[in-house]
């Protein structure tokens, strides 16, 4: 089951992702994706869509969902993978976290307004397929068509990350939030990405335990943001809370990703896989 070419995190125009919620799953199964999530940030919008083209291919489906939550001082995201998405305390929590984008986007576009650059709300806009759910990846787009970088990577390392020109902080769900819709809803709780953390060694088990005592099942072991070691890194730390690994890509768009659908490094073979309890 660890050689199934499944794919639990990617994003389509519903959230930040580049391509409408049709296109990712055509792309998917053209990529030779066994097993597939949609989990666009916060919203739940493009999962009919998604569902629909993917019984029309054939292509194994999970609903899913990215909850934006706020963990000590920075943003952790939690996967929800096989939710009801028309549970109605999830559809309501969701829609209070992406009540405070519109804020935080006018401040991001503030901020960097004060280093020269204008025009960035307007500009971010243009690029958001769900205009009230504008991101910083929206803002990335914009930076690199008007030269301020020449990569989406390098406009967060550059103006977007935390201690950057363009970095606003944002209070999202709490932890207790995130895992108990998703588990309302009938999901599985995964924490996406840890690798992208800023967490230390002492501080990541303090989240692991609070996050499987909660009821959190999964640990995103391999995905577009981990390199070789980190795999190895978050295997071990899967068997030592007990997690189930999952496999992503976290793929955004051709132009924005790391890797493509389905091309996330194979899980290490002991561990045990979150669709073991998906399929």
């Amino acid at each position: 089951m660890n050689v199934l070419n499944a794919d639990l995190h990617c994003h389509s125009t519903a959230s930040d992702g580049t391509l409408p919620p049709a296109s990712v799953v055509r792309r998917a199964h053209a990529n030779g994706v066994d097993l597939l999530a949609l989990t666009d940030h916060d919203e739940l919008l493009g999962l009919p869509e998604a569902v629909a083209t993917a019984e029309e291919l054939g292509l194994r489906f999970v609903p899913g969902v990215e909850v934006s939550v706020s963990w000590l001082d920075q943003t952790v995201h939690v996967v929800g993978l096989g939710v009801d998405y028309t549970h109605q305390p999830l559809v309501d929590g969701l829609a209070h976290v992406r009540a405070g984008r519109d804020g935080r986007a006018a401040r991001i576009a503030a901020e960097l307004e004060r280093i020269g650059i204008s025009g960035a709300l307007e500009g971010a806009l243009r690029y958001a397929g769900n205009p009230s759910l504008l991101s910083r990846a929206h803002f990335a787009r914009f930076l690199v068509e008007v030269g301020a970088a020449r990569s989406v990577h390098q406009v967060f390392d550059h103006y977007l990350a935390r201690g950057k020109p363009g970095y606003v902080e944002h209070v999202w769900a709490t932890l207790d939030d995130a895992v108990g819709w998703i588990r309302g809803a009938g999901g599985l709780a995964v924490i996406a990405h840890p690798g992208r953390y800023r967490l230390s060694h002492a501080e990541m088990d303090i989240l692991f335990d609070r996050f499987r005592d909660l009821g959190g099942e999964g640990l995103e072991v391999a995905c577009g943001a981990h390199d070789g070691g980190q795999v190895l890194a978050f295997a071990r730390l899967a068997r030592k809370f007990g997690l189930l690994a999952s496999r992503a890509s976290d793929f955004h768009g051709p132009e924005d990703s790391l890797i493509d659908l389905g091309r996330a490094p194979l899980l290490p073979p002991d561990l045990t896989p979150v669709w073991t309890r998906l399929v």
